[in-house]
């Protein structure tokens, strides 16, 4: 006859221990694999916009970042804006530049699509229709969650690539011609992949679309 062992009270502690922590390094590792788990995904269509013509939602990999542009400010930096977002050609590029807490970047419709992605020239890509004019005289503070457009060194360059700032950056105030402001989905911005030793991303995330409200 086999007798049964009881396992003492020691024991019993030990494999509670065990338990929790097989469960904690679960649990952990999930959190870390879904970085988009406690991102919020806004729906546009439960939000009520005062401009909703001036609406552009964009969507990446943990939802929906919700913008507001000001053409009031810059008419003719949304009005091409708007002509990309409407056409489709933002969709599937990279966010090709990204500073932790501080800036992400898109836009280069040449360089940047996912299925041709060029790693040796992203960031100097043009969207065929041009550059345009800097408008940099609107009253606007670069304050978090401020989207403006990219140029060269030189005024007047600005053409589709766009960046999207995460923290205050009152020396931007008119050297960058603004676009709008983020209104919704700053924690999906923060969660865009960017690399530690670089601003450059390696195998970076993409929009997934673009598109206006209405």
């Amino acid at each position: 006859m086999i007798k049964k062992i009881k396992a003492s009270i020691s024991e019993k502690i030990i494999l509670i221990f065990l338990i929790l922590l097989a469960l904690f390094s679960l649990t952990f590792f999930i959190t870390i694999k879904n970085k988009c788990l406690f991102v919020k995904n806004h729906d546009p269509e439960k939000i009520q916009f005062k401009n909703p013509q001036n609406i552009a939602i964009l969507n990446a990999t943990c939802g929906n970042i919700i913008i507001e542009l000001y053409p009031n400010v810059s008419p003719n930096a949304v009005k091409r804006f708007k002509t990309l977002i409407t056409s489709g050609a933002y969709n599937d590029v990279a966010f090709h530049r990204v500073i932790e807490n501080k800036l992400v970047q898109a836009g280069d419709l040449e360089f940047g699509k996912k299925n041709k992605l060029d790693y040796g020239k992203i960031g100097t890509g043009k969207s065929g229709l041009g550059t345009i004019q800097s408008e940099l005289e609107g009253e606007f503070n670069y304050t978090k969650g401020s989207v403006g457009l990219v140029r060269t060194f030189k005024n007047n360059t600005e053409d589709s690539q766009f960046f999207i700032i995460l923290s205050d950056e009152p020396l931007y105030n008119g050297e960058y011609t603004p676009l709008g402001k983020v209104i919704y989905g700053l924690d999906v911005l923060q969660k865009i992949k960017f690399l530690k030793k670089s601003e450059y991303v390696l195998r970076p995330d993409f929009i997934n679309f673009f598109k206006m409200y209405n």
